[in-house]
């Protein structure tokens, strides 16, 4: 069975990780300085790279190369090369216990856990604890947790993940350096994605790339799975393919159709419409993007700073057409078509006739009166 394509390419330095500087660069600093923390939570969106983190963490901390060899320690990165390095990334290393609490939940688990904690390594200088979803940990768990927090021994180091943050107790994340992870922009995703394809020597356009990117929403992990899929497909992946495979229309698609929208074209706009549908895109989808592409499209007629903002969701070429569009934009008349998509949207979410509410929506806005 072959290896997953984000496993295949999970990045095994710091230095190798995408969208997420800000933690990179502390935890580089830290393993320099020998201030690693007794206790790390790492909280945001899925596939964003909290367990790739927490696993480099392990290897930063216990790398026979930093150990031996002052220069290299002084780079903040594991070495890839000894024999603990190789262990943590196959898995194999007795002493980093990686828990799923969505299935070791309970206080028996935790008391276990307390357990492990006291014993010292078996051969590593620390004995890492990566507790993954710890959000799911019940009340008593939490609780029995907090001690174990509260003193650890010198050897511990536990790694706390949640895609929650909410609900992590206050006396849980204070007692642990905490760190955002944020969504991984569609540049940095694309990035990613192109040195890939080139590894496996993938044929891929730009647009199919940036379409699996998009569909990603900010998760890393899953544009590699869509990527694995579609090259279990086709070695040469266009955006025509990702559309039919996944069901989701491209960028172009979208901005093609809020142009005729803009236009007050309601022919063009009918008949995108219809082609849509028979090319069996999902309709749902299809206005859940326009209702973005609309919010921002306003957003930026009535602040042009927020271009910056948006250059970190989409490609330059998509921002340029935003840019452009922007100057069709009516703030008070558009405003209205926004707030009647979102209508439809709700509506279409439990009608079996899916396309209706958003082909009224566009109807009567198009037809109203100026």
């Amino acid at each position: 069975m072959s290896l997953a394509l984000y496993r295949k390419y999970r990045p095994k330095t710091f230095a190798d990780l995408f969208g997420q500087a800000g933690a990179s660069e502390v935890l580089k600093n830290a393993a320099r300085q020998n201030k690693l923390a007794h206790a790390y939570l790492f909280h945001g969106p899925r596939g964003t790279g909290k367990t790739t983190i927490a696993r480099l963490v392990a290897k930063v901390a216990n790398c026979e190369t930093r150990k031996a060899f002052q220069d290299f320690h002084a780079k903040g990165e594991p070495c890839n090369e000894c024999a603990r390095c190789g262990e943590i990334d196959a898995g194999r290393a007795l002493d980093v216990v990686e828990v799923d609490a969505a299935s070791n939940r309970g206080i028996d688990e935790i008391r276990g856990l307390k357990e492990g904690v006291r014993l010292s390594p078996s051969s590593y200088d620390y004995k890492v604890f990566i507790i993954d979803e710890v959000h799911m940990l019940t009340r008593e768990a939490f609780n029995a947790l907090l001690k174990t927090l509260e003193e650890p021994p010198k050897h511990a180091l536990l790694i706390l993940a949640t895609t929650e943050f909410e609900k992590i107790p206050a006396t849980i994340s204070s007692r642990c350096q905490r760190f955002h992870f944020r969504k991984v922009g569609i540049e940095d995703i694309v990035k990613k994605l192109t040195m890939v394809a080139k590894k496996e020597k993938l044929r891929a356009d730009e647009e199919a790339l940036e379409l699996i990117a998009t569909s990603a929403e900010g998760s890393l992990r899953d544009a590699e799975s869509l990527l694995d899929q579609m090259a279990s497909l086709s070695e040469n992946i266009t955006a025509a393919e990702v559309e039919r495979i996944i069901g989701r229309t491209g960028q172009a698609k979208i901005a093609e159709f809020a142009d005729l929208a803009l236009r007050a074209d309601l022919p063009g706009v009918l008949k995108h419409l219809a082609a849509i549908g028979d090319g069996g895109y999902n309709l749902v989808d299809f206005n859940k993007e326009l209702i973005h592409y609309f919010r921002r499209l306003i957003s930026l007629k009535a602040d042009p700073s927020l271009e910056k903002i948006f250059a970190a969701e989409l490609t330059k070429k998509e921002v340029g057409i935003l840019k452009n569009q922007c100057r069709l934009v009516d703030i008070k008349k558009h405003a209205l078509l926004l707030k009647s998509l979102v209508r439809a949207y709700s509506e279409m979410r439990y009608s079996p006739f899916a396309a209706v509410p958003l082909e009224v929506a566009i109807i009567e806005h198009l037809q109203a009166p100026l």
